[in-house]
């Protein structure tokens, strides 16, 4: 019994891991960068942003996706939503 437990978690989390996979094709679609490129981005904000924020990393969620700039134009934009734990101390740094 306990054995159809594991295998059943293990199949949520290739479920998981599909839809974030297909998530970074669609992304890639919509704003035409690559997944690496978005990857790198994600990387370097959570450096930048953690000498200031001790921020949750398994909570950051970045896509890039397309905005109406005007009533027939639309750029790509970079939305991130970076749960915050806690701000340092200036005086710390």
């Amino acid at each position: 019994m306990d054995f159809l437990k594991i295998f059943g978690r293990e199949s949520v989390a290739s479920k998981d891991i599909a839809k974030e996979r297909l998530r970074l094709i669609l992304v890639h679609d919509r704003a035409n960068v690559s997944p690496k490129f978005l990857e790198m981005i994600k990387s370097q904000l959570i450096d930048m942003i953690s000498n200031y924020m001790e921020i949750d990393e398994d909570g950051l969620e970045l896509k890039m996706t397309r905005i109406d700039k005007d009533k027939n134009v639309t750029v790509p934009a970079l939305v991130a939503n970076i749960p915050i734990k806690k701000v340092k101390h200036l005086s710390r740094i």
